[in-house]
Order: C-alpha cells, then sequence, then structure tokens
C-alpha cells in the first residue's frame, strides 16, 4: 500500500508538509526524530491526512497534486 500524507507542525501551525510514503509509522517517526532535513526544525509534527492507494503511480500523481497550485486550494478548502 501506498499512502500520501499531511503533516502539520505542532509548534508552527502554518507549517504543512505532504508526502508519499509504503510506511506511514516509520516516515512520521523519521518526521518526528530530526532525521528528515526538510521538517527538521519544524518538529514535531502530527499527522492530519492519509489517504492509501494501491497503485504507486496514482500515489505519485496525487501528492505531485496536492503540492500543484490548484491542489494546495484543495488542500485547504476539503482536507484540512
Amino acid at each position: 500500500m501506498y499512502h500520501v500524507y499531511i503533516i502539520r507542525s505542532i509548534d508552527f501551525s502554518e507549517k504543512i508538509y505532504v508526502g508519499r510514503t509504503t510506511n506511514l509509522q516509520k516516515r512520521l517517526s523519521n518526521h518526528n526524530s530530526g532525521t528528515t532535513p526538510h521538517t527538521k526544525k519544524y518538529r514535531p509534527w502530527e499527522l492530519q491526512v492519509e489517504i492509501g492507494f494501491k497503485d504507486e503511480l496514482k500515489a505519485i500523481e496525487f501528492e505531485h497534486y496536492l503540492k500543484s497550485g490548484s491542489g494546495r486550494a484543495f488542500r485547504v478548502k476539503r482536507l484540512l
């Protein structure tokens, strides 16, 4: 299973991160332990949304969409 997820910084609530993984618990642990350079300075993080996909290509496409301009608008209006 491929997971597209959105996490939010607990201390910096305006900071959002969108990612994709096959092991959501391990990935969230990496974000919170500081081993992910992009999210290290805004920890701790909490999971806001997780969507599972059987098809890796669909997960990749959805992740890219959520990072696009229209995807950001969708994220704010429908998911967060």
